[in-house]
């Protein structure tokens, strides 16, 4: 008991220092330059009278707009506030901190400008047509924090109708990840990805293209079972037919045997269990754990509190265990992938960001942990190894020009020297503000 509070008090503490930061900063980014000003006559370079030869250039040919501005550097974070990390449905003001924060790590982990852009909108339709108007200022644009189903139906629309890469961290980052960690946890197990029995806990849009995305890198639908709040998922939940159409094909494509029942059941005998349900401990039991394979994995990566604490899991027999947490070994985290990610798509001119190429980011993400060599605890990189960025970066975008959605047909190496430069730039200019006070220094915590 003492140490879960420990524990406890451990995950409240940045939330805690956040309250004191936020005011104090009054936000996480703001637009500096990145042309000189020598002095006022500048200004008729860069802006009017000579600004008009540029926009007549792109005026002539659309695709100059990347030549002559910062449009292929450029994502829009764009969220209505409806489900905003664990809090639900706050609203878009309210997300604003969290978009912000998104949009510094695309900055100092990816070099790519990102503008936070929180919304009121009233449906799916809204949503589509003000995304699919911001196409001619950005170079892609990342989904966050939209709430199910209409997150769906939202990302496929705007895959299909848009001409820029459309993202949604919440679904394909998690997926992205928690496929690079499984990647490098089965070959500590020593199983393979088409011979293993998967349970997934909680089949909200994170687990569902989890699910997808395993499936597309060679797991078994036949051996997967999905679970919701209501148990396993199976062709006679008539109750997913109409309204849930994402979670009914699942139900129809997974669960070869049919199982029924509550989640309990679904753990006999799997090799792997990817828990993003609620918060925990307790919402998944050690009792379980011990039903499953020998040599089980467990990704407990529900926030602030994993489902079972990774203790737990361990003397239950699970050889081995991942969160969502930073203080726990294999850290399951977004910012190891959408930063990298966008960084490829966007110096190779990507028309979209395809499962194919989640798949190769997420192979090169677990070869980057490998590289150090492999260990239970140690299943995915972490994100001071500056090396891991670029790397992702470049697989990313040669599998976007393998599949012919790149502009842009560049090599290895000119790839990964463009995305490490991107990157290096972005790290060096925060150091530098930080040096000469323009950043200040967080002020001292207040004694007593």
């Amino acid at each position: 008991m003492g140490e879960e509070k420990e524990l406890l008090a451990r995950a409240e503490a940045p939330a805690a220092e956040a309250m004191r930061l936020h005011p104090f900063y009054q936000g996480k980014v703001e637009i500096s330059l990145k042309s000189p000003v020598r002095d006022s006559d500048d200004f008729a370079i860069w802006y009017t009278p000579g600004v008009a030869g540029p926009c007549r250039a792109i005026a002539a040919a659309k695709e100059e707009v990347y030549r002559y501005t910062n449009k292929g550097n450029t994502v829009a974070v764009v969220s209505d506030g409806t489900r905003v990390l664990g809090l639900g449905n706050i609203g878009p003001e309210a997300g604003l901190p969290v978009m912000e924060g998104k949009a510094l790590l695309f900055k100092y982990l990816g070099g790519v400008d990102a503008v936070p852009l929180c919304i009121e909108a009233a449906g799916v339709e809204e949503i589509v047509e003000f995304v699919k108007a911001l196409q001619p200022s950005f170079g892609g644009i990342n989904l966050e924090d939209i709430e199910s189903p209409k997150c769906f139906e939202i990302l496929e629309r705007l895959q299909q109708e848009c001409t820029i890469p459309v993202w949604h961290d919440d679904q394909q980052g998690t997926a992205l990840v928690t496929l690079a960690g499984l990647l490098n946890a089965l070959k500590i197990v020593r199983k393979e990805i088409g011979q293993i029995r998967i349970v997934l806990v909680g089949a909200g849009a994170a687990n569902l293209c989890t699910a997808r995305l395993l499936i597309a890198a060679g797991a078994d639908p036949g051996r997967m079972m999905l679970c919701d709040s209501k148990g396993l998922l199976h062709r006679g939940r008539k109750d997913l037919a109409t309204g849930q159409p994402h979670k009914w094909a699942l139900a129809r494509a997974t669960n070869r045997e049919q199982r029924r029942g509550e989640t309990a059941a679904a753990f006999t005998g799997a090799d792997v269990a990817i828990c993003l349900s609620r918060p925990g401990p307790g919402t998944v039991r050690k009792d379980w754990v011990r039903q499953m394979a020998p040599q089980a994995i467990i990704f407990a990566c529900a926030n602030p509190t994993p489902e079972i604490w990774p203790w737990e899991a361990q003397e239950a027999g699970a050889a081995v265990v991942a969160t969502g947490r930073s203080d726990f070994p294999n850290q399951v985290n977004n910012s190891l992938g959408f930063p990298a990610i966008f960084r490829g798509v966007l110096d190779v001119r990507a028309t979209a960001i395809t499962d194919g190429i989640c798949i190769a980011a997420a192979r090169e993400l677990a070869a980057c942990a490998a590289a150090g060599g492999l260990d239970p605890g140690r299943i995915l990189p972490s994100m001071d190894d500056q090396a891991v960025f670029p790397r992702v970066a470049a697989a990313a975008a040669l599998q976007a020009i393998a599949e012919g959605k790149a502009r842009l047909q560049l090599g290895r190496e000119a790839i990964y020297q463009k995305a490490e430069a991107a990157i290096k730039r972005a790290r060096r200019q925060t150091s530098l503000l930080m040096e000469h006070g323009i950043i200040p220094a967080p002020p001292e915590k207040e004694r007593g």
